[in-house]
């Protein structure tokens, strides 16, 4: 089964499945089961964060599958994240060791600066002050990708990129860079479709993951009255033309535009039907038709960060 999955090539030579499991939200004493049934299935791309608190339990996952002889190390394609705490450039390879260690791995094919606002060092992974504020960092993020390239050099990131950043932003780390970055993660769906940004990236040479790309209707701050995509009745006119599901009709939209796609889910059944998405393909009409419920609908709006002098979504061109 993973043989089907198409692989997009980044701009050093290195290839990365467009289709991966994500782990996001994935509750310790779920992620395990689901990271075991993903390879199963036939996923060979994981996407993780440091910040998600369940790599050990991804770890655990990798170390069950490579001594069952099944898959590899080399066949599997594991993204990690930088987290804020870490940015200052003498701490960002700690912040890897920990995820490789956690992982139980000597490196990951990609690592991702994972927000460009840096927080307060040596603390809690948010740490507050005493009105329960974010206490944040000046750190700048191009010196952080400076650190970051290093990794590569020393090979414990096969390549390195960026994630929650805009056009701007990119733009500064360009400017430094040694290394270019090989992609950028961004939150995408048709209610936020982000199309002039990945056009930009792509004339940069950069590749594209689209995370939340089912509208993230299990993120924590999502209110009653949220409008929910899965349920939009014109998705769900479109599923019904194709015999899908409203979340396949959205994981195909994104690897028919060319873009790298990490559903997260921990139901074996839904992580089946996730990967059930290459026995067809949408037409033009429909892409469109999909692209045209952009309304600049962000659910990750990262608002415990704003007035941060880095913060992505303030005042961003795109």
């Amino acid at each position: 089964m993973a043989a089907k999955v198409p692989k997009v090539k980044f701009n050093n030579g290195n290839e990365i499945p467009i289709f991966g499991l994500g782990t996001w939200k994935s509750k310790p004493g779920e992620v395990e089961q689901a990271v075991k049934d993903a390879i199963d299935i036939g996923y060979r791309h994981i996407d993780c964060a440091h910040v998600y608190q369940n790599e050990q339990e991804v770890g655990k996952a990798l170390k069950a599958k490579f001594s069952e002889g099944g898959v590899k190390r080399e066949d599997l394609f594991i993204t990690t994240k930088l987290w804020n705490t870490y940015h200052r450039p003498d701490l960002v390879e700690k912040n890897l060791k920990i995820s490789l260690a956690d992982l139980g791995l000597e490196y990951v094919d990609l690592y991702l600066i994972h927000w460009p606002m840096a927080y307060k060092e040596d603390a809690d992974i948010f740490p507050r002050d005493s009105e329960g504020n974010i206490v944040f960092s000046d750190v700048d993020y191009v010196d952080t990708w400076k650190a970051l390239e290093k990794l590569v050099e020393k090979g414990l990131a096969k390549s390195i990129g960026l994630s929650n950043f805009n056009k701007k932003q990119i733009e500064r780390v360009l400017a430094v860079a040694k290394i270019q970055p090989a992609n950028l993660q961004v939150e995408c769906h048709p209610y936020l479709n982000q199309s002039k940004l990945i056009d930009f990236a792509r004339s940069k040479g950069i590749t594209v993951t689209a995370y939340s790309p089912l509208g993230s209707p299990d993120r924590p701050w999502a209110k009653p009255d949220d409008p929910q995509l899965l349920d939009d009745p014109k998705l769900l006119q479109i599923a019904k033309k194709y015999n899908k599901t409203s979340a396949q009709v959205l994981l195909r939209y994104q690897v028919d535009r060319g873009i790298i796609v990490i559903p997260k889910s921990v139901t074996k059944s839904r992580i089946q039907q996730n990967f059930e998405i290459f026995d067809f393909s949408l037409s033009k009409e429909d892409i469109e038709k999909l692209n045209a419920f952009d309304c600049n609908g962000r659910l990750v709006p990262m608002t415990a960060a704003l007035g941060h002098k880095h913060h992505p979504f303030e005042n961003d061109e795109y």
